[in-house]
């Protein structure tokens, strides 16, 4: 079956469930057994199976399935973030005394983790230039564990090539991770492109509604046992509820990623030609780091990308263009239904590489609304920055 199909029917059985649709929601703490025997039996191999609440239920399991089918891997974990999801797979595959690469471009609590709780346990990390490729082989360390990618990065988009890093990575017995959210594990395939599991803040465009907080670690079936009970000793694991939002926002996934994207590309170009703007980061736009890669690996865009302005304005200016806009309000995160956007700074978050931009950076999420509407409220935004 097609993408698009497998992931409409996965993670759900009808006729088990009295002809119903939807799987149920199941708010579980205790399993009980029949026997000693049963219970012994189902704590032989707990990593599968209905054996506590927190190590499973049929909810989370339902949607389990379903994420496997969008990313085409073996098995998948939920948790109860995408930061939850980045943790609890590196920790898996970590020990005192170990090395990892992390991109340079990273969400920023994914960087945070690294500088302050890994390095608190003795695990080191070394940052790297996005633009890498290949050449990431001469900063492996004999005791390097763990590559760690997300393509495009966050806030800056650069694109990485995840072929050439991966291949590098498994010629070192190197376990490669990426944190795929930007492509919702929909316009991009990691496990095709090399990687051993794919990350994924499920809050975002699998939750699709700005709804849930949820996490997923998508792996091989000869990972999946390793990382299920490491994360589940650390006490890791996904609301009922959550994990019921998600799977129904998963279902609707292809349809409200071509919104995006369509509104998204809309929004970049109309940027673009703004004079206000110096710079757009997109991947599908060709001065974007990258976009060569995105135009071999990737499928689509979604509707996050950035603008750099021109140096000039102040950050009095942006705060007027900013906080009398209707259609985009400020916050964090993205993927539901509804346009955002934030200022930001990337200066004093590099640490391989070097941010030359001067102006004041927008990062923007197109969501829904009709893309006229988007473009009137930044009309406005802009005649605010040119007058303050």
């Amino acid at each position: 079956m097609k993408k698009e199909t497998h992931i409409l029917h996965a993670g759900r059985n009808a006729s088990e469930n009295f002809g119903i649709v939807n799987p149920p929601v199941y708010h579980a703490s205790t399993v009980t057994f029949p026997s000693v025997d049963a219970m012994n039996k189902a704590g032989q191999n707990p990593t599968e199976g209905i054996y506590y609440g927190r190590m499973a239920t049929p909810t989370s399991q339902a949607f389990e399935q379903s994420v496997a089918a969008l990313e085409g891997s073996d098995k998948a974990i939920a948790v109860q973030s995408g930061l939850a999801a980045i943790t609890g797979a590196i920790l898996a595959f970590v020990k005192h005394g170990d090395h990892i690469l992390v991109t340079d471009s990273a969400y920023f609590p994914t960087k945070k983790f690294c500088n302050t709780v890994l390095k608190n346990y003795g695990v080191e990390t070394t940052y790297f230039d996005p633009s890498i490729g290949g050449n990431i082989e001469k900063l492996i360390k004999d005791n390097t564990k763990v590559i760690f990618t997300e393509s495009p990065g966050s806030l800056t988009f650069e694109v990485q090539d995840i072929p050439a890093i991966t291949k590098v990575a498994k010629d070192h017995g190197i376990i490669t991770m990426i944190d795929n959210t930007w492509a919702a594990g929909y316009y991009f395939n990691a496990f095709e492109h090399g990687c051993d599991i794919s990350i994924q803040a499920a809050t975002k465009y699998i939750g699709g509604h700005s709804d849930v907080m949820l996490g997923t670690i998508a792996l091989g079936q000869d990972l999946y046992k390793k990382v299920k009970t490491f994360v589940y000793g650390l006490g890791y694991c996904a609301a009922p509820d959550d994990c019921y939002l998600a799977q129904r926002g998963i279902r609707t996934l292809p349809a409200r990623l071509n919104v995006h994207q369509e509104n998204g590309l809309k929004l970049a170009g109309w940027l673009k030609e703004r004079e206000e703007v110096t710079k757009v980061l997109h991947p599908a736009f060709e001065d974007c780091p990258g976009h060569e890669i995105w135009k071999r690996d990737f499928t689509g865009a979604c509707g996050l990308f950035s603008v750099v302005l021109d140096r000039k304005f102040t950050p009095t200016a942006v705060a007027a263009m900013l906080d009398n806009l209707e259609l985009f309000p400020m916050g964090y995160s993205w993927g539901g239904y509804e346009s955002l956007v934030i200022p930001f700074d990337p200066t004093g978050a590099r640490d391989a590489s070097v941010w030359s931009e001067k102006g004041p950076c927008l990062r923007f999420h197109a969501g829904q609304e009709n893309i006229d509407d988007l473009i009137n409220d930044l009309e406005k935004g802009f005649e605010r920055l040119n007058k303050a």
